[in-house]
């Protein structure tokens, strides 16, 4: 049994959701204050699930660097990998809620941000490879030294176990879409699972159709393509199964980590070796379950919550997923 069964590489921070919601930042007069960064959520998506779970990241050594560090630990998630930076701060984000689907956010993380300091020679490729599962996001790829990281630990990896790409695509984040493609590109080959949504996979593969998309990233060499579409569900597709499991109903309170909460419940579902409609019902639980609460790191769901949200989800309407053998 491996001593991380979760690696995440990649985004952290903290997050300051104001306690206002459909006001602009200009009229918000108070904040929470979270852990943040999408690569630290679902570390703390799939710690909540149980699984022993690690975080390879950088922060500032500064006092939100090390209200990231304690966080982590506090909600479960190894943090020896974490790399003190420095010679930067740790970045803060700031979202505005308009609820139901407005969510802009705003990233202060100029000129750089101490996960994208994150050096190859900072990675233990011990723990990179022995990890039964290995997380990253394509933000990882927009800059140097965090680009060389990720390809070291693909090199360490070597396609053992599962080895998972976000294709979380924030556009503030590169000088061009040409290049957030190109990176994307040269990352599939290491690759086993890709997940997107309709507008990253066209980032990705130059296709938005659902269908389309998940083929182009099998005929890239992935083995599982997971296409997010939003009200219409979600599509996953190997070389052997099709499934569509459609959305649950939620009142949504703030929809920015639901991506995560369903990072966290693939891990977990990759792991426990389930069948695809089954994994992608508790993914879509588990997002559902985030976005009908504020915050992100400390709303993710425990796996009793996410149990209870996918029967109460198939006793009120039961689901219609959409399989068939290629």
């Amino acid at each position: 049994m491996s001593e991380t069964e979760v690696l995440v590489l990649g985004r952290s921070g903290v997050d300051l959701y104001p306690l206002q919601s459909g006001v602009g930042l200009e009229e918000v007069e108070t904040f929470g204050k979270y852990l943040g960064g999408s690569a630290a959520n679902v570390a703390v998506a799939a710690a909540r699930l149980g699984r022993r779970t690690a975080l390879v990241t950088g922060v500032g050594d500064d006092p939100f660097g090390r209200f990231v560090r304690r966080a982590l630990r506090d909600l479960g998630v190894d943090d020896r990998h974490v790399v003190v930076d420095d010679a930067h701060l740790t970045p803060v984000t700031f979202c505005e809620l308009f609820p139901p689907d407005d969510f802009p956010l705003w990233f202060y993380r100029r000129p750089t941000a101490p996960d994208l300091q994150v050096r190859p020679e900072d990675l233990d490729a011990d723990a990179v490879r022995d990890a039964d599962l290995f997380w990253c996001t394509l933000t990882g790829l927009s800059e140097l030294p965090s680009r060389e990281a990720h390809h070291a630990a693909w090199g360490a990896r070597g396609r053992r176990g599962l080895t998972v790409l976000d294709l979380d695509h924030r556009p503030m984040f590169w000088a061009s879409e040409d290049d957030a493609s190109r990176e994307v590109s040269r990352a599939l080959e290491h690759v086993g699972v890709a997940v997107g949504n309709r507008e990253e996979c066209r980032v990705a593969v130059g296709e938005t159709d659902p269908d389309r998309a998940a083929d182009a990233l099998l005929e890239r060499g992935v083995e599982l393509a997971v296409v997010k579409q939003g009200p219409l569900g979600v599509l996953g597709k190997t070389r052997e199964e099709r499934v569509v499991v459609p959305p649950t109903p939620v009142d949504v309170v703030n929809g920015l980590g639901a991506g995560d909460a369903f990072g966290g419940a693939l891990c977990d579902g990759l792991l426990a070796g389930l069948d695809l409609p089954d994994v992608l019902r508790r993914c879509n639980a588990a997002g559902a379950i985030v976005a009908s609460r504020l915050e992100c790191s400390t709303a993710m769901p425990t796996r009793e919550e996410v149990d209870a949200h996918v029967r109460a989800a198939a006793a009120a309407a039961p689901a219609e997923e959409v399989g068939s053998r290629a």
